[in-house]
């Protein structure tokens, strides 16, 4: 007799799994998965071994060498991202029909923009809250190159990037501008001479630039400096420049918590910085989804 195939019928249950499947992979352990999920270690240890039982292969490797998944999980898992894209354009598309708000909302949003003093986005998502409480919000908070690839590839409904270098392939819709400064921490050799120096003077010492791609004039600030260490993120730049060993740029509203504590100082203000638009991106193209568009309305 010919066996039967594991996966004939895809339940509910099975795309819970899958889900757990995929965020684990996401988190990059069971261990770092538990509070994302709301569930020990060893339960996510249970439901995937539920999962592999179900498939009929072994997804993932998982003991003192770490996690890393099989050829086998890596099939799975571009399948499963097809299957759950689906899965959600469906019920987007069922939303449509119904003018009903229910369903996911995936949003992106670049590091460290919660301590901006316009509220635009979390007003937004309190309105999208108080529109229908059948709207699950998953954030993530990454860099502005994660968050265009997960727009392209689906997983992302909507982000929240800067608009330095923008992509023929998304459209954008500006909410802030955000001005970043140079700056030097309180242990700082830079920092008793703050109103004494000079652009040739910042050569001499290290400084921090971001990993990601900048536009020109970002490039040209950067250049007066001498960046011999990069941070792929602003929280990065920042732990460096508390070091007291480096300088860099930071957005103004997130440097200053440190510099009311008069831990930070920015260098030549009026001279070294750089304003930066957000906005929120969307793939072109994308399937319509009701969700998306009130959020954007509120916005």
């Amino acid at each position: 007799m010919k066996p039967k195939n594991p996966l004939s019928q895809v339940s509910d249950y099975d795309l819970r799994l899958l889900r757990l499947f995929k965020t684990v992979v996401e988190c990059g352990s069971f261990s770092a998965a538990e509070s994302v999920l709301g569930i020990t270690r060893s339960a996510v240890s249970l439901q995937m071994a539920d999962l592999e039982k179900r498939l009929g292969m072994r997804l993932c490797q998982r003991g003192r060498a770490g996690f890393a998944l099989t050829d086998e999980g890596r099939e799975v898992l571009r399948a499963c991202e097809v299957l759950l894209t689906a899965v959600e354009n469906f019920r987007s598309d069922v939303n449509q029909i119904n003018r009903q708000l229910r369903g996911e909302l995936n949003i992106g949003i670049v590091n460290n923009l919660v301590t901006l003093p316009h509220m635009h986005i979390t007003n937004a998502l309190k309105k999208l809250r108080e529109q229908s409480d059948e709207v699950r919000i998953n954030i993530s908070m990454s860099t502005p190159g994660e968050i265009e690839r997960r727009l392209f590839d689906g997983r992302l409904h909507i982000g929240v990037i800067p608009l330095d270098l923008p992509l023929s392939g998304l459209e954008y819709n500006v909410l802030y501008t955000e001005r970043s400064s140079l700056y030097c921490s309180h242990e700082h050799y830079f920092f008793g001479l703050a109103e004494d120096l000079d652009v040739a003077q910042l050569k001499s010492v290290d400084a921090v630039a971001p990993s990601d791609r900048m536009n020109s004039d970002v490039i040209n600030l950067h250049q007066l400096l001498n960046c011999n260490a990069t941070a792929s993120d602003r929280e990065g730049i920042a732990f460096m420049i508390l070091t007291g060993s480096y300088i860099g740029f930071l957005p103004d509203h997130y440097a200053a918590n440190w510099v009311d504590k008069n831990q930070m100082k920015a260098l030549m203000p009026e001279q070294l910085f750089f304003e930066s638009r957000l906005a929120t991106a969307t793939r072109k193209g994308q399937r319509t989804n009701l969700i998306v568009e009130t959020l954007q309305r509120f916005l």
